[in-house]
């Protein structure tokens, strides 16, 4: 009787330990990551410029033609970065809205040649640094709210719009 006793005084507190539980059903898929092929090295007609920061005297620019949207939900683009002194940097990137990451594919050489990374990481985003173009990329055209753009067409409306 004592047993039946105590089990009778432990049952509501049993059903009020799993009120407000709630059991998720996940649907989510292990993100894989998918075959990238270099674009095209960057022609100087193609060139968007976007602005970075007040802080930087260097000029950025999206190559149009090279960015893509893939069903991974990677954004890649080539980037272009000339420094005052006439300097140019080139690399084919990726970034990763939900995560806000970025990856460099490649780096482009001024013969028109590409050159793989050493890195396959993914790298989160500096948001941090006045210098950071992934952070301007990322905030003000790729993943406006963290929202990843649907296709190459609104990346560079969202590019075009900010050269104005």
């Amino acid at each position: 009787m004592k047993t039946l006793s105590l089990l009778l005084l432990l049952l509501p507190l049993h059903a009020y330990a799993d009120w407000g539980v709630f059991h998720f059903k996940s649907n989510d898929k292990v993100w894989v990551e998918g075959a990238t092929e270099l674009p095209p090295y960057p022609k100087t007609e193609n060139l968007i410029p976007f602005p970075v920061s007040s802080v930087t005297s260097n000029r950025y620019f999206i190559d149009a033609a090279s960015i893509n949207v893939g069903q991974d939900d990677v954004v890649r683009y080539a980037v272009v970065i000339e420094a005052t002194g006439g300097a140019k940097n080139v690399s084919f990137e990726g970034m990763r809205c939900d995560t806000a990451e970025r990856r460099i594919y490649a780096y482009g050489h001024s013969d028109g040649t590409w050159s793989k990374a050493r890195s396959e990481l993914w790298d989160p985003i500096n948001f941090s640094s006045g210098f950071s173009y992934q952070k301007a990329l990322y905030e003000d055209h790729f993943c406006i709210d963290r929202i990843r753009v649907k296709n190459s067409v609104e990346a560079i409306a969202n590019l075009r719009r900010s050269a104005q």
